[in-house]
């Protein structure tokens, strides 16, 4: 089971993540409570065990703008978490090779998610970032044959439903673990990723 943890904004958070058993950290560029900057980033990111994935997150960006981030932070992929085309994708894949592509449960992108050409797809609410639980059922829409990294509304207390029933590739949470925006509870966080090794265990 792939665990992401989203919305790092801080060297403590990242590290307790990782000491957890995370095995990717996301990172806000995207305007947002959480957002980071480039420099933040790569302080953090130079810390961090070589095997930790780390991920930075955009909105509608610019591709040459998304791949010039991703170089200056340090971090390894990217996941474009908005209404990106299938060209946007494209060309930003052609330098950055870990690609995240974010659908809304139940739209269209979801339906066609295959036409992303990348083979990790976050399915959110259709509110994304709201925290909010949304249909699972929706997920039956996606095309087959695709890594599912699912997100929406993940708590610690959720988390285990939630896989036994969409068996995804991997999960993902952000304010699920957070005692205030951009800090995590360890608690919480120990909890969810605990609760999702579990979980996976009954399926793999």
């Amino acid at each position: 089971m792939f665990i992401k943890i989203c919305g790092i904004t801080n060297e403590q958070d990242a590290l307790l993540a990782v000491a957890l058993g995370a095995d990717a950290l996301g990172f806000v560029f995207a305007p947002s409570p959480r957002q980071v900057a480039p420099q933040r980033v790569k302080d953090i990111v130079r810390r961090l065990p070589q095997n930790i994935i780390t991920v930075g997150v955009f909105r509608d960006e610019h591709p040459q703008r998304v791949i010039d981030t991703v170089r200056e932070a340090g971090v390894f992929g990217a996941q474009l978490h908005g209404h990106e085309s299938t060209r946007h994708v494209s060309d930003v894949m052609k330098e950055i090779h870990w690609v995240i592509k974010a659908v809304a449960a139940g739209s269209v992108e979801a339906r066609t998610a295959d036409e992303f050409q990348t083979n990790l797809i976050l399915v959110d609410s259709p509110n994304p970032g709201s925290g909010v639980e949304f249909d699972r059922s929706l997920l039956s829409e996606i095309p087959s044959g695709l890594r599912i990294l699912l997100a929406g509304g993940l708590t610690p207390e959720n988390v285990g439903d939630a896989i036994a029933q969409v068996e995804p590739w991997g999960v993902d949470v952000s304010s699920g673990v957070e005692k205030s925006h951009g800090y995590k509870d360890p608690i919480k966080l120990k909890n969810f990723i605990e609760a999702s090794r579990s979980a996976a265990e009954g399926y793999i």
